[in-house]
This record gives structure tokens, C-alpha cells and sequence, in this order.
């Protein structure tokens, strides 16, 4: 995965999250192994942890400020697959912070094995009239703070 322009704590270190999810007969295909499309789950859900994390719930979000979070790009590489009961960890990294556009970069592990690696771009919207809108003040100084995780990290907010 690509590590330049990754955001950065005040600290000088980068700043990361990684969640972990366990893999569910549901997600598997006939053969046992997590079908393709579900690696875009995982991440998405790894998102939502990262951002509640940040002390940013999307509800509140919407509901304050009018403004969501779209998935406007996806690219995803498969390295190695991921079967029934594993437990996979969700590393989420922003590479990149604009105006009304984050970029994640997310990579799936088990057991020190690199499984996807994932490039998403979200845009922050008007959830009325679906139209870019910049990414709320609080909600950028909460994405350039980085999550507040407890020791096993996990979230403290939950919200």
C-alpha cells in the first residue's frame, strides 16, 4: 500500500485504526472463502468504527449538519483469501484530506498475512440535494486528531 501523504498525528506518527471482523458463514461462497464484493464491506464497516472513533456518529452527522458521507471510488486489490471463522483486522489509513473528499487507504491482515488492499474515496455531501459540500470544521479537526481508542482498539465513543 502506498504510505506517502498519509495523514500524520501532531506527533509526527501516522495515524491508523484497525478493526477487527470475524469472517461469517454468510460471507463465504460456496467454496468457504469470502466472496470478493464482502472485502468492501469489511472496509466500509472499518470506516464507520474509524470515524466513530473520531467521535463522528453519521446519524448526529446528518442530522446536524446535513451533510453524509458517499463512497465516490473504490479500488480493490486480492492478494489472499480470507475463510469461514477467520478473524480478519481492518487496517484504515486517510492518505489523503480536501475540502469535501477523504481517501482511505485499508488493508485486510490474518495472522501477519496481507489479504486485500483497498483505495476508497469518500465525498462529503448534502444529503438533500446529494451535491459536495464541504466536510463540517469540527468533523476535519476530528479526522486530523485521528480516533481516541482504548487498549484494545476499540472505540470509546459509542455513539
Amino acid at each position: 500500500m502506498r504510505r506517502m501523504n498519509m495523514l500524520t498525528s501532531q506527533s509526527g506518527t501516522e495515524i491508523s485504526f484497525t478493526w477487527p471482523i470475524r469472517v461469517y458463514y454468510e460471507d463465504t461462497d460456496a467454496g468457504g472463502i469470502v466472496f470478493y464484493a464482502n472485502y468492501l464491506k469489511f472496509f466500509e464497516r472499518a470506516r464507520t468504527e474509524w470515524l466513530r472513533a473520531c467521535g463522528v456518529g453519521q446519524n448526529r452527522l446528518a442530522d446536524d449538519t446535513d451533510a453524509i458521507f458517499i463512497v465516490r471510488s473504490t479500488a480493490v486489490d486480492y492478494r489472499a483469501p480470507a475463510r469461514l471463522d477467520d478473524v480478519v483486522k481492518v487496517v484504515s489509513r486517510i492518505e489523503r484530506l480536501g475540502r469535501a473528499s477523504v481517501d482511505f487507504a485499508q488493508e485486510a491482515w490474518r495472522d501477519g498475512t496481507l489479504l486485500a488492499t483497498g483505495s476508497i474515496r469518500l465525498g462529503c455531501v448534502d444529503r438533500i440535494a446529494l451535491r459536495p459540500a464541504a466536510i463540517p470544521p469540527p468533523v476535519l479537526a476530528a479526522l486530523r486528531r485521528g480516533p481516541n481508542v482504548n487498549d484494545r482498539g476499540m472505540s470509546t465513543d459509542n455513539d
